[in-house]
């Protein structure tokens, strides 16, 4: 499961709005406090980036099943699109598309479609990194 921007940060709200019992505090909430800011600084860069990210890999998903659809016999006019540019709704958008392309590269690998396969690895690559997270330097305990 991979949570959503705002599930991340109602579970940052709901860790911090209940103090806890006596004995949780001291490390244990140097912990909590700890891990609910490494998640706040990973939802800002989300928030930051993440409705571009998401309307690139569409993009370049519709794309790659666009060029292979004569090919595979794929009808990508079926699959949803939205210019809705809340995460769920391109999120939702992204889910089918994703879907699509799996099986387009399992279609791929059986028939040794050398050329296509590499474009969809291509691809996975620029998909990891339209969505990559930095993490900070963190101090060693």
């Amino acid at each position: 499961m991979t949570p959503s921007l705002p599930d991340i940060l109602v579970g940052n709200f709901m860790c911090m709005a209940d103090p806890g019992p006596p004995e949780q505090q001291g490390e244990f909430m140097a912990g909590k406090v700890g891990l609910v800011a490494l998640l706040s600084l990973l939802a800002a860069q989300e928030t930051e980036r993440g409705v571009a990210a998401r309307v690139t890999e569409n993009a370049a998903l519709r794309a790659t099943l666009e060029e292979a659809a004569d090919d595979y016999g794929l009808d990508v006019a079926s699959l949803p699109s939205t210019e809705d540019l809340t995460f769920s709704a391109l999120d939702r958008v992204n889910a089918a598309l994703r879907k699509a392309l799996i099986s387009l590269h399992e279609a791929v690998e059986a028939r040794e479609d050398t050329a296509r396969h590499h474009a969809i690895l291509r691809l996975y690559v620029k998909m990891a990194d339209l969505r990559r997270l930095d993490l900070p330097p963190l101090p060693a305990r």
